[in-house]
């Protein structure tokens, strides 16, 4: 995930501009199972200078992380490419909605720097969702993950990707790059999909998925959902099982929190055991490996979770 210069003054652009006008939605008091600390630490400000030097986004930070104070500590940031505006407008997210900027040609070079900078053994790059460029960003994917390989040829590799929707050719080129994960989220269960996601389709993503694996088997594949947000139990498991069909690896869940009243309300907040309980299910319906929590993000402690996958994939093969 990597960080996205802001051109435009904040006080000059609104935020989230389709929601301007819509009903404020109350948020809901966190329980304690959800308290973090605020970020203050040394090692925290060590990564918000090198992500400012070179000039990047983070999804940690537009996004809302509730994780960051702690990655960063580490130094470990998700980076967002492709600027910090988005031409989605989910009713979860708090990355900026608009008319993105152009895309910055050395964005893959500062990306690639920053991660030798940070030491990352593991890195994970997003993107805001472009349905203004004709390949979705597909190439801008390709040639991030270049960059980061020519500077630090020992890094794995992880994407979290947009869904490509009507951009041929896009996945087969990302793919062709040789990531280490891809990544894909549905976010939510299919009968949310209008109100939560009306810009995506729930079986285009399943689909994108399992043509990950058509495309190169032995690639990792992962994706997350956010719970909380008005779906049954038992959509959920159906949910595990799609992605099964798919054949996907990895999956995360994590409770959504709302970042502002104008955002979708919390329906419900998921205890700690219920998120043991649908793990133990996932691991039941054959997920190499399930990380389910409050406080579970897709990029949360993705390299010690990556190196916990292939370790899985090891023991079930043999090989």
């Amino acid at each position: 995930m990597v960080t996205v210069v802001d051109t435009v003054s904040e006080a000059r652009r609104v935020r989230h501009p389709e929601k301007a006008h819509r009903p404020d939605n109350e948020v809901a008091r966190k329980p304690d199972w959800i308290r973090v600390k605020a970020p203050t630490s040394k090692g925290y400000l060590e990564t918000r200078n090198i992500v400012r030097s070179n000039q990047l986004v983070t999804v940690c930070e537009e996004a809302g992380c509730p994780n960051i104070g702690g990655c960063w500590q580490q130094k470990h940031a998700s980076f967002m490419i492709m600027g910090e505006i988005c031409t989605r407008a989910c009713a979860f997210c708090n990355v900026s909605t608009g008319r993105p900027t152009a895309l910055d040609p050395n964005e893959p070079e500062n990306v690639a720097r920053a991660v030798r900078q940070m030491g990352l053994r593991h890195v994970v790059v997003t993107s805001v969702d472009r349905d203004d460029l004709a390949d979705g960003g597909a190439q801008h994917f390709v040639d991030t993950i270049a960059a980061i390989r020519e500077a630090s040829p020992e890094t794995t590799v992880e994407i979290l990707t947009p869904d490509f929707l009507r951009k041929d050719g896009a996945l087969e080129t990302v793919v062709a790059a040789r990531p280490d994960v891809f990544n894909h989220n549905l976010e939510t269960v299919p009968s949310n999909y209008l109100t939560v996601r009306p810009g995506a389709r729930y079986f285009h993503s399943i689909r994108l998925l399992q043509q990950v694996k058509e495309l190169d088997p032995d690639m990792f594949t992962k994706s997350g959902i956010m719970v909380g947000l008005g779906e049954e139990r038992n959509e959920v498991l159906q949910l595990m099982d799609d992605l099964r069909v798919a054949d996907v690896d990895f999956l995360t869940m994590g409770q959504y929190l709302q970042p502002t009243k104008k955002h979708h309300p919390v329906k419900a907040f998921i205890t700690p055991e219920e998120f043991k309980s649908y793990e133990t299910i996932a691991y039941a319906k054959g997920f190499l490996m399930v990380s389910a929590s409050p406080l579970t993000r897709s990029s949360h402690h993705a390299g010690d979770d990556f190196a916990k996958l292939r370790a899985a994939r090891a023991a079930r093969t043999g090989a």
